[in-house]
């Protein structure tokens, strides 16, 4: 893959974290030492996840915790994606955090709902990940222009489908299929665990090419950030997924 190429593969992920155009970066300019690494990558993204679970204790043991949670972590979610990506030092690890807090306190919830669901959730969350990371490194899965396409649309598709609900339910209204516990409604569940778990092999291969191609060191920051989007998305979609599947 071309320089230009890899650069430009930023502005198809389906990741809304990678929607941003980078293709204004001029990697010759950087010195190596300033340059992003593919270890810097994955050191950051285990401070965030320890950083998620920090917080998720707090909220699991403080369920109020979950609004003041969410919106300041979409806050700065927002922030890092369309205002300072190159900030993502400084805001990621605060929006693990908060994420974390609002992760527990709906994890509570469900669990004393449904006993023993916490545990598969995670579990079920990291498996995917291991797995999905395996084949993509095994070349098992490839992200080909296609698939990046087919990706990008699907998981645009499911954005809309979420905002046109959200907007619904204000008028007392909604998309019945997204809640249900039938077979359309936990058929579309899988649907949307299969698109959110395929958005990390896109979050995996632009983090090595982005190594590969010298980015800014921030992007080590900012990559391990768009793949705790995709983890906080894929186990929030695993979880409603078991929720439907354990209340028939």
């Amino acid at each position: 893959m071309s320089k230009h190429s890899a650069l430009n593969t930023f502005g198809r992920s389906g990741n809304p974290a990678f929607t941003k155009n980078f293709n204004n970066i001029n990697s010759d300019s950087i010195p190596l030492a300033e340059r992003m690494t593919l270890d810097g990558a994955v050191n950051r993204t285990a401070i965030l996840l320890a950083l998620c679970f920090g917080g998720a204790f707090l909220g699991w043991n403080i369920p109020a915790l979950i609004w003041p949670g969410f919106l300041i972590g979409l806050i700065l979610a927002l922030v890092t994606i369309f205002r300072s990506p190159d900030k993502a030092g400084s805001t990621a690890p605060f929006y693990a955090a908060f994420e974390g807090m609002a992760l527990g306190g709906i994890t509570v919830f469900a669990e004393a709902a449904y006993p023993g669901i916490a545990i598969q959730a995670i579990g079920l969350t990291f498996g995917i990940l291991a797995s999905l990371l395996f084949c993509y490194k095994s070349g098992i899965i490839k992200p080909t222009e296609n698939f990046r396409l087919m990706i990008f649309s699907a998981t645009m598709g499911i954005m809309l489908l979420y905002i046109v609900s959200f907007i619904m339910s204000f008028f007392g209204s909604g998309i019945g299929f997204i809640h249900s516990n039938g077979l359309l409604g936990i058929g579309f569940s899988l649907f949307v665990v299969g698109i959110a778990a395929l958005n990390l092999v896109l979050d995996f291969d632009f983090i090595e090419e982005g190594a590969e191609q010298g980015l800014p060191k921030y992007m080590e920051w900012y990559g391990a950030f768009s793949l705790m989007v995709t983890l906080v998305w894929l186990y929030l979609e695993i979880l409603r997924l078991l929720m439907k599947l354990r209340s028939r």
